[in-house]
């Protein structure tokens, strides 16, 4: 499975040109990514000494990854050109520009482990924790507490 990762926003807070604080769990969870075998691409608008930056700022936290969208290769559909940026072929993307935005990196891991929608995952979350919840009971019926 190809898994397309934004750089800006997405492993790290948006603060381009700059690069921002690691978001909570990024490079924890793309390492478990790779470590579990899946092809996890880098694919940022960044160029040139940006790009590069990010990926050193990446590989100094142990994320090395597949392939970065500005490599030739077959994962891409069209060739790179300046202000414009390849096409990718992958099958999950994950960036902070989401409809709905960015979830945090553990519910992103668990809809990549159990193949699972967003939405699947948080009515899970919800359904348990209103079955976990007890109604409170009236102040009267003292004898139920």
């Amino acid at each position: 499975m190809i898994i397309a990762v934004d750089f800006d926003g997405t492993i790290c807070e948006h603060k381009y040109p700059k690069i921002g604080e690691e978001r909570p769990f990024a490079t924890e969870i793309l390492r478990r990514l790779i470590a579990e075998r899946y092809k996890v691409v880098l694919w940022t608008m960044r160029t040139g000494d940006l790009l590069e930056e990010a990926i050193k700022w990446c590989e100094e936290r142990g994320v090395y990854f597949y392939a970065v969208n500005n490599e030739n290769s077959n994962l891409f559909d069209e060739e790179r050109t300046p202000g414009y940026s390849c096409k990718l072929n992958a099958d999950i993307f994950i960036d902070d520009r989401n409809i709905g935005g960015l979830p945090d990196w553990p519910t992103i891991y668990r809809i990549i482990k159990e193949n699972k929608s967003f939405e699947q995952i948080i009515r899970r979350r919800v359904r348990e924790e209103f079955t976990e919840a007890k109604p409170p009971h009236p102040k009267w019926m003292f004898w139920k507490d």
